[in-house]
C-alpha cells in the first residue's frame, strides 16, 4: 500500500487523513498535542469544558461532507442544532442590543425598524454577493492553481472579473447599508479570517452573507466534537494517530519528500502531507533550501499575516440569564480606531469582544446551575505589536475585557463571580500551536495573498510534498479549511494516479 504521513491532525490534516484512508492509502498522523483538533482542541476545568479556538458552525453541509464520504451518517459523530438568533450584537456600553436572526422576516423588520433605505441596501447587498459566491464557489474555492496557466486563462479571467475584489469589504458595505450599527454587524465579520475590512478584499462580505442564508449551527458538546468525531472516523478506517509526537523536518533526499524525522525516530513515506501553519512548515520543516522553492525565510518574514486573539475561558458561579444568546458581539464605540489599532499595533483602548456561552445551549459544558464564558478579543499578532506581551501586557488586556463585560446585563459583578480563569495570549498561539507571529488565522487573504498568489497545496519545488490548512489556498475559517484538504488531498491523489501510469 502506498505510505502516507500527514504532518498534523488539525481539522484539514484529519480531513485530508480520511479521504486518503478511505481511498486505500496508509495513513499515520503525527500530532504534537495529546488531543486531536490543533486550535479547535479542548480546555476542560473544574467542570467547566470550553472550545479553545473556532466556535461559530457556518456551512454545516461542509462538516457533514467529510462523514458522508465514508458513508456514514453524520449525526452519530457531530450532532447539530441551528440557532435562532444566530448572535446578538451590544452597542452604547451593553445598553444597545441587536438580535441578528436568519430569518428573512425578522432581518427585514430588523433593517426597516432602522432605516427603509438601509432594507433596501441590505437586500441588493445579499442578491449581489450570492451571486459572486457561486462564482467563487464554483470556479476558485474548490479548485487549485498548480500552474499560471490554471489561472491566467480567458475564462477565469472572465470568473475573476465579476468577482469584483478590487474594491475593499468596508467601502463596499458603505454602499449598501448607512447605519454604522448595522454596517459594523456585518463588515466586521472579516476578523473571522484575521484580516480589516478596510483591507479585505470586498469579496470577504460573503462571510455574513453566508451565516444570513445558510444559518450558525451549533454541534453538541462544543467544536472540540467535530475534531473528536473525525479522529474517530480516521481510526475505524484503520489510520493510525501517534500523539505527543512532533515532527522536527520533514526529510528530503534528491528534490522528494521521503518522511519525517521525530524525537521518537524516523518515519518513511511515500507522500508527505503537512497540516502545521505553512510559513512555519517551510521555514523550520523543511531545511533543504532547494525544496523551500520561492518560500525562502525572507519572504515568509515579509508576507502579510493575520491579526492575533487574547482569548479568557472563565468557569462562573452562575447562570447569566440575562444574556440570552450563545453567541455575543460586544462593539467598540468607535469600531474604525478599535480595527486600525488592532492592525498598525497600537495598544487597544477600546476594544471589541466575542463572547461564546455554549454551556446556554448544552449544560453538559459546566457544572449545573453554573455557565461557562469563553471570551475573545482580536489584538496585534506578535510582528506588529508595538509592544511586548508580558504579565503586564496580560492583566493591561485582561483588565479591558472585564471592564467590558461588566457593561452587559446581569454582568455587573462579574470579577467576583469567577470560579476558574484560563487565559490564550498570542504567545501561547505562537507556541503551541506553531501559528506565525502568533497570527491565529494564518497569512491575511490580502488581493496578493489571495488564490493563485497563495501558497498552493503542492509544494513547487519538492516533489511528494503537500500542504494544507488556513495559510494555503483557498483560506481561513473551518469550512474553508475543509476546502483546503480536499484540494490537498485530490493533489496527492492526481500525483499518484500519474505516477502509477
Amino acid at each position: 500500500m502506498t505510505r502516507v504521513i500527514v504532518i498534523g491532525a488539525g481539522v484539514a490534516g484529519l480531513a485530508c487523513a480520511i479521504r486518503l484512508q478511505h481511498a486505500g492509502y496508509e495513513v499515520e498522523i503525527f500530532e504534537k498535542e495529546a488531543l486531536p483538533g490543533g486550535k479547535m482542541h479542548r480546555i476542560s476545568r473544574d467542570g467547566y469544558s470550553f472550545d479553545l479556538g473556532p466556535t461559530i458552525v457556518m456551512m454545516p453541509d461542509l462538516y457533514k461532507e467529510i462523514f458522508e464520504l465514508a458513508g456514514r451518517n453524520p449525526d452519530d459523530y457531530i450532532p447539530m442544532q441551528q440557532l435562532s438568533p444566530m448572535y446578538s450584537g451590544y452597542f452604547k456600553q451593553g445598553k444597545e442590543k441587536l438580535d441578528v436572526s436568519n430569518d428573512l422576516v425578522q432581518l427585514t423588520a430588523l433593517f426597516e425598524a432602522v432605516d427603509e433605505k438601509d432594507a433596501e441596501g441590505f437586500l441588493r447587498y445579499i442578491s449581489d454577493l450570492y451571486g459572486r459566491f457561486n462564482i467563487a464557489k464554483n470556479h476558485f474555492l474548490q479548485r487549485p492553481f498548480r500552474h499560471k496557466r490554471d489561472f491566467y486563462n480567458i475564462n477565469m479571467l472572465n470568473q475573476g472579473l465579476k468577482l469584483k475584489t478590487l474594491g475593499n469589504a468596508e467601502n463596499m458595505m458603505n454602499s449598501y447599508i448607512k447605519d454604522k450599527r448595522l454596517r459594523d454587524i456585518i463588515s466586521f465579520q472579516t476578523l473571522y479570517i484575521g484580516v480589516s475590512p478596510a483591507k479585505s478584499p470586498s469579496l470577504y462580505t460573503i462571510i455574513p452573507m453566508i451565516e444570513f442564508l445558510y444559518g450558525i449551527w451549533f454541534i453538541k458538546g462544543g467544536m472540540h466534537t467535530m475534531a473528536a468525531g473525525m479522529a474517530r472516523l480516521f481510526e475505524e478506517l484503520g489510520g493510525v494517530i501517534h500523539y505527543n509526537v512532533p515532527v522536527d523536518e520533514i526529510i528530503i533526499h534528491n528534490g522528494q519528500a521521503v518522511g519525517v524525522k521525530t524525537p521518537v525516530g524516523m518515519f518513511s513515506a511515500d507522500y508527505v502531507m503537512c497540516n502545521a501553519d505553512f510559513p512555519y512548515a517551510v521555514k523550520h520543516l523543511v531545511n533543504d533550501e532547494a525544496a523551500k522553492g520561492k518560500y525562502t525565510d525572507k519572504k515568509i518574514d515579509n508576507m502579510d499575516y493575520s491579526c492575533s486573539c487574547f482569548v479568557m475561558y472563565l468557569g462562573m458561579a452562575k447562570k447569566y440569564e440575562e444574556i440570552t444568546n450563545v453567541h455575543n458581539f460586544v462593539f467598540s464605540e468607535d469600531l474604525d480606531r478599535n480595527i486600525q489599532q488592532i492592525f498598525d499595533g497600537s495598544p487597544l483602548e477600546d476594544p471589541s469582544l466575542y463572547m461564546y456561552i455554549a454551556s446556554k445551549i448544552d449544560p453538559t459544558l459546566a457544572p449545573e446551575g453554573k455557565d461557562g464564558l469563553y471570551v475573545l478579543m482580536p489584538i496585534s499578532e506578535l510582528k506588529t505589536a508595538q509592544y511586548e506581551w508580558n504579565d503586564e501586557t496580560e492583566q493591561y488586556y485582561r483588565e479591558k475585557m472585564l471592564a467590558k463585560l461588566e457593561q452587559l446585563p446581569g454582568m455587573e459583578n462579574i470579577r467576583e463571580e469567577i470560579v476558574t480563569e484560563t487565559r490564550v495570549t498570542p504567545v501561547d498561539f505562537k507556541h503551541r500551536f506553531n501559528a506565525y507571529n502568533g497570527a491565529t488565522f494564518g497569512l491575511q487573504p490580502t488581493l496578493f495573498q489571495s488564490n493563485h498568489l497563495r501558497p498552493q497545496s503542492k509544494a513547487v519545488s519538492c516533489e511528494n510534498l503537500y500542504f494544507t490548512g488556513s495559510s494555503t489556498h483557498p483560506g481561513a475559517g473551518v469550512p474553508i479549511v475543509l476546502l483546503s484538504s480536499k484540494i490537498a488531498a485530490g493533489e496527492l491523489m492526481l500525483d499518484d494516479k500519474n505516477y502509477r501510469k
